[in-house]
C-alpha cells in the first residue's frame, strides 16, 4: 500500500500499517477514482468495515446543530475553551452513565471531554501505563480486542499485553477465567486491566459477576481497571446492562475507596453521533482527572462547536435517555439476528459468532478454507476487483480482517482466517451482505484454487 521506507521518515511512520478497520475502504476509493478517470461507471461497496453507524442522529443533537443556541457561537466568537471541556457535556456523559445503575447506586464521577472514544483511550494509556519505551506497567487485554488500543499502544511507545478467548465451533467466545486473569496481572504486572462489557469486535455481553470478579482481582493488586462502555446499553439477552459502576462494596468490599475505576464513553454508537466526536474519560478518581486534564493542555481544549452540540441531551431524563437507547436495541437486535442466521444459511460451515451485545458480528472461516487462507487477501480482493451483480447493479462488499483485534507475540495470529462484520449500513443494504458474502468469498477461492 505505500512505497518502500524512506529513512527521513521516523520507524514509526516507516513500519507502519494502515488500520485494518480503513483498510477495504482506503484501497476501494482508489478503485472508483480509476473507475471514473477511464470512464466506467463506479461500483457500489456496502461498507461493514468500520462501525460508522448510518441511522439519524438523536433529534436534540440535530436541532442543536442547525439553530445554535449560543451567542458567541452565533456571532462567530470561536475562542478556546476549558481544556477539560464545558460542565454541561461532563454532565452529559455522567448522565448517561447513571441512567443505567439501579436505584441506590450513585458513584461520585468525574469527567474530562475527549476527542471521541478513541482520544479517552489515549489519556488512559498515558496515565496509566510505564514509560515511552520501557516493558513495566503494560497494559492487559483479552484477545480479540478493539483495534485501536494496539494502535495507541504503539503509537505512544508503550507495551500491551493479551490473554487469550476463543471462538468455538457454536459461535462462542469464552470469559477469560479469573484464575488466567489472576496469573496475568501477577506475571506482567500491568498499570491497568480493560475490558469491554459490551464488546468489540466478538458481540459477546460480559456479565456483571465476571467485571465483579475483575474489579477484585484489581483491588486486590492495586491497580487500575478501564472499562469501554461505548456501547452502554446495546445488548440482546435477558439481565441488566452490566457497568463497571454498577460494582459496590456489597458485591467487592474496598472498591468504592479505592478509586480504580475509569470508564471510556462515547456518544458516537448511542447516539450515532460518529463524526461529532464527543467521547468522555469519567473516573470515580478525582486526582487521575484533574492530571489527565493538565496532560491536555497540550491540546488545549476539546472543540466548542461540538461540545454545544452535545450539550443538547443535557436536560434529557434518564427515562429519556434509557428509552431511546432501546429503540435503538430492538433495532440492532432484528438486524443482528437477521445477519447470524442468514450468514450461517449460506455459509454453513463458516462460525459465526453469536449476537448478545454491540453491533459486530465475526465470521471465521478456518473450516472452509486450508491453511494459506489469508483473510487480510480476500478483503483486499474484495475492495480491488471483487463484484457481484443483484438485480442489475454491481457490488462488492467491505469487511474488516481481524488480524488487528490480536495482540499476537508468538504463532499465527488467529485473525488469518476471520473478517468482523459491523451492522452499519442502511438496513437495506445490510440484508445483502450474506448473499455479497457468500458470492464473493466463492469467487475469491475460485480465482485462487483455494
Amino acid at each position: 500500500m505505500f512505497g518502500k521506507p524512506d529513512k527521513r521518515f521516523s520507524n514509526f511512520f516507516n513500519n507502519l500499517k494502515p488500520s485494518g478497520l480503513r483498510m477495504a475502504q482506503t484501497i476501494f476509493e482508489k478503485r472508483a477514482k480509476d473507475d471514473l478517470r477511464n470512464g466506467r461507471k463506479p461500483i457500489e461497496a456496502i461498507n461493514v468495515a468500520i462501525g460508522s453507524v448510518s441511522l439519524k442522529t438523536h433529534p436534540k443533537l440535530l436541532e442543536r446543530y442547525l439553530n445554535p443556541v449560543d451567542k458567541d457561537l452565533i456571532n462567530g466568537i470561536w475562542r478556546y475553551g476549558e481544556t477539560p471541556g464545558t460542565d454541561k457535556a461532563n454532565e452529559v456523559f455522567i448522565k448517561i452513565i447513571k441512567a443505567f445503575l439501579p436505584e441506590g447506586v450513585s458513584p461520585k464521577l468525574y469527567s474530562i471531554i475527549q476527542d471521541g472514544g478513541s482520544g479517552a483511550m489515549r489519556t488512559a494509556v498515558l496515565g496509566l501505563c510505564g514509560d515511552a519505551g520501557k516493558d513495566e506497567r503494560p497494559l492487559l487485554v483479552m484477545n480479540p480486542t478493539y483495534t485501536n488500543y494496539k494502535a495507541v499502544t504503539d503509537e505512544l511507545g508503550r507495551k500491551i499485553v493479551a490473554v487469550e478467548r476463543a471462538l468455538d465451533r457454536e459461535g462462542n467466545f469464552n470469559d477469560v477465567a479469573v484464575e488466567e486473569i489472576e496469573r496475568a496481572v501477577k506475571k506482567y504486572k500491568p498499570g491497568a486491566l480493560l475490558i469491554i462489557p459490551y464488546d468489540n469486535p466478538s458481540g459477546k455481553l460480559m456479565r456483571q459477576k465476571t467485571i465483579n470478579e475483575y474489579a477484585r482481582i484489581c483491588l486486590e493488586n492495586d491497580i487500575f481497571i478501564i472499562s469501554d462502555e461505548a456501547y452502554r446499553g446495546l445488548y440482546y439477552v435477558e439481565g441488566e446492562p452490566p457497568s463497571v459502576w454498577r460494582v459496590t462494596d456489597r458485591d467487592v468490599p474496598g472498591i468504592e475507596s479505592a478509586k480504580i475505576r475509569i470508564s471510556i464513553e462515547s456518544l458516537s454508537k448511542t447516539f450515532n453521533a460518529c463524526g461529532l466526536r464527543m467521547g468522555a474519560l469519567v473516573t470515580d478518581n478525582e486526582d487521575f482527572r484533574d492530571r489527565a486534564s493538565a496532560a491536555n493542555t497540550t491540546y488545549l481544549c476539546p472543540s466548542i462547536v461540538d461540545m454545544h452540540i452535545a450539550e443538547a441531551l443535557y436536560d434529557e431524563s434518564y427515562e429519556d435517555i434509557r428509552a431511546w437507547i432501546k429503540d435503538l436495541r430492538d433495532y440492532y437486535k432484528n438486524l443482528l439476528e437477521y445477519m447470524y442466521e442468514n450468514l450461517k444459511k449460506r455459509l454453513p460451515k463458516a462460525i459465526v459468532s453469536k449476537p448478545e451485545a454491540s453491533i459486530y458480528l465475526v465470521v471465521d472461516l478456518r473450516e472452509m478454507v486450508d491453511d494459506s487462507f489469508e483473510a487480510e487477501d480476500f478483503v483486499m480482493f474484495c475492495a480491488r476487483e471483487g463484484e457481484v451483480d443483484i438485480g442489475g447493479k454491481r457490488y462488492t462488499l467491505l469487511v474488516s480482517p481481524m488480524w488487528g483485534f490480536y495482540n499476537v507475540f508468538e504463532g499465527r495470529n488467529p485473525g488469518h482466517t476471520q473478517v468482523r462484520i459491523a451492522c452499519v449500513e442502511p438496513e437495506e443494504k445490510m440484508k445483502l451482505v450474506p448473499e455479497l458474502f457468500e458470492a464473493l468469498l466463492a469467487e475469491y477461492l475460485k480465482k485462487n484454487n483455494k
